[in-house]
């Protein structure tokens, strides 16, 4: 694949919760590169800043997955990952300056900086992210600022400030370890770092090739975005990003865990149970899950229902036998939580009390009113109470599986005769004040494909069709008052809108207007990249540049593509 900007995507590696990026803070940017750690929160723990003779010098800087590169004239340092902690820079003709992000030092912010006689490194230890950066130099000569140093204060390494050659080490760790020792050149370190990263494109995505040119990236942004368990993550599992945005939501996951699922069918595995494994006992799923915190005070839409369904063709021997019995426990407690805690008392239609529940935060539908029954809401409910059915019975449980089929088909009901007013989904408050929005949100129902009557799909693709853009589906109508360029669900074309829309029109037989969708979602993503979001309207990359799901969107979309060129799908 082709290099790649660090101003947008971080260099990292799987399982390393730290990479090197320009990204900073939430949407700030350095004008020097960072080792910024996702321990505790996102933070800059030590800037890299390439010198010669004591003096900064202006490089270019080049990455690829198996390599980041600065060049000045004649000479070069290269920076690969020997494992997911520890990181190997080497360089010639040209120096770098290790040190610490913030000057300043208190009791409780900021980081240290000492030399250890034991292991003959010198140790920056960081308050914020509760870790160590050990850095080693086996060849070459390194010079050393403010070790021991308090208060406001420079702490650094500068390593090939002669301009000779020379290799440091750089590795996270918790207290200490074993003195490092290089067990590979630095050529096969990166080396091994390239194969990794092939084998894994060539298992998720063996179909890329010149009709699909971001699929190599694709691959990357999720590769590279993936961290080893730690903290609150008791499982491998797929940041949203590693840049600002370095959380697991419980939404996301359905996505990356469906695009990972063909060729790397248990990391996929561990993406969709990540969350549940802090489902409450009531059944809720966190908002969010990162290193240090799990927030509960949203949730998520019920998407998973659907996800799984969609897994069963994309699981290489569908789900596995062994774990259907805790996933149906696991998917039976979301969906009752849902029907027992987020439905009056006499209602049949469950109802978000913040958009933030829905995902779609600052959707129209929320505006002026926050506990909202919507007919998307419906919509993935039946979709997860269907498959809970069709599981119930793979485990010998009719009794059950009528069960949920009853529900199934009372909310479906509600849904199409109290929200529908036969040429749109409006939504409803819970006091009973309805409304009909531009908001592409009202439209997602048609997820359910050829479930709805077809009188019903027809006039949801029509909609979908007036949200189109060059971009892709609007997720507000560009025709409304409301419409905003980057403002967020009121108007920007998102990744995960963009699949439960295209999926519903396919499997409901809208199968131009899926094709048409797919393909400028496609085309944004080869133009703009992995972004959070895009302008409807020019198809500029918003927000966060390297998002998961925008990728693994990408690929479920791309992927299928090909499949149905070659006439296996």
């Amino acid at each position: 694949m082709d290099d790649f900007s660090v101003r947008e995507i971080p260099f990292s590696h799987p399982g390393a919760w730290f990479g090197v990026s320009a990204v900073v803070g939430l949407a700030a940017y350095a004008d020097d590169l960072h080792l910024v750690s996702h321990r505790n929160g996102m933070h800059a723990v030590l800037s890299l800043v390439p010198v010669l003779a004591g003096a900064r010098v202006t490089a270019e800087v080049t990455a690829n997955p198996a390599v980041l590169t600065w060049t000045a004239g004649r000479g070069a340092v290269e920076a690969a990952f020997e494992s997911p902690t520890a990181l190997r820079i080497s360089g010639h003709g040209l120096g770098l300056r290790i040190a610490a992000a913030d000057d300043t030092l208190t009791p409780f912010t900021g980081t240290f900086l000492f030399h250890d006689p034991v292991t003959s490194a010198y140790v920056f230890t960081s308050y914020e992210t509760g870790h160590r950066y050990r850095v080693t130099v086996p060849a070459g000569h390194a010079d050393v600022v403010g070790a021991g140093a308090l208060g406001t204060a420079e702490r650094a390494v500068v390593v090939g400030g002669d301009g000779g050659p020379w290799e440091v080490a750089v590795e996270e760790m918790t207290t200490t370890r074993a003195r490092f020792a290089a067990t590979a050149t630095f050529a096969e370190v990166v080396a091994a770092s390239r194969r990794s990263f092939e084998r894994f494109a060539d298992d998720v995505a063996p179909w890329r090739g010149d009709r699909t040119p971001a699929a190599g990236l694709a691959c990357y942004v999720l590769w590279s975005a993936t961290v080893s368990p730690a903290g609150f993550l008791r499982r491998p599992a797929v940041l949203m990003s590693k840049n600002w945005m370095d959380k697991v939501w419980s939404w996301d996951h359905c996505f990356n865990a469906l695009a990972l699922a063909p060729g790397a069918p248990g990391l996929a595995w561990d993406q969709l149970q990540v969350v549940f494994d802090h489902q409450t006992a009531e059944g809720a799923l966190p908002d969010s899950v990162t290193h240090a915190e799990v927030l509960h005070n949203f949730v998520k839409p019920p998407v998973h229902g659907w996800a799984v369904t969609r897994l069963r063709s994309r699981l290489p021997g569908g789900i596995p036998a062994a774990e259907l019995p805790g996933l149906y426990r696991r998917l039976a407690a979301w969906t009752t939580f849902w029907l027992d805690h987020r439905r009056v008392p006499g209602e049949p239609l469950p109802h978000y009390e913040h958009g933030n529940d829905s995902g779609w935060d600052n959707a129209t539908v929320f505006d002026g009113r926050r506990l909202v029954q919507s007919a998307d809401l419906a919509a993935f409910l039946v979709a997860q109470l269907t498959e809970l059915s069709t599981m119930a019975r793979e485990l010998g449980d009719p009794t059950a599986a009528a069960h949920w089929d009853r529900e199934a088909a009372t909310v479906l009901d509600a849904m199409l005769t109290r929200l529908w007013d036969g040429t749109a989904f409006t939504s409803r408050a819970v006091d009973g004040a309805t409304r009909t929005t531009a908001s592409l949100l009202d439209l997602v129902p048609v997820v359910l494909g050829a479930t709805l009557p077809p009188d019903v799909h027809a006039k949801l693709a029509e909609g979908v069709a007036r949200h189109l853009t060059a971009v892709g589906p609007a997720t507000e109508r560009p025709d409304s008052p409301h419409y905003e360029a980057d403002g967020y669900w009121r108007g920007p074309v998102w990744a995960p809108s963009t699949v439960l829309v295209e999926d519903g029109l396919r499997r409901g037989g809208a199968v131009e207007l899926a094709d048409e969708i797919s393909a400028r979602f496609r085309a944004v993503c080869e133009k703009s990249g992995f972004a959070e979001n895009f302008d409807a309207l020019t198809g500029e990359g918003l927000r966060d540049r390297a998002y998961t799901w925008t990728a693994a969107a990408y690929l479920l979309l791309a992927g299928d593509a090909e499949a149905r060129l070659a006439g296996t799908r």
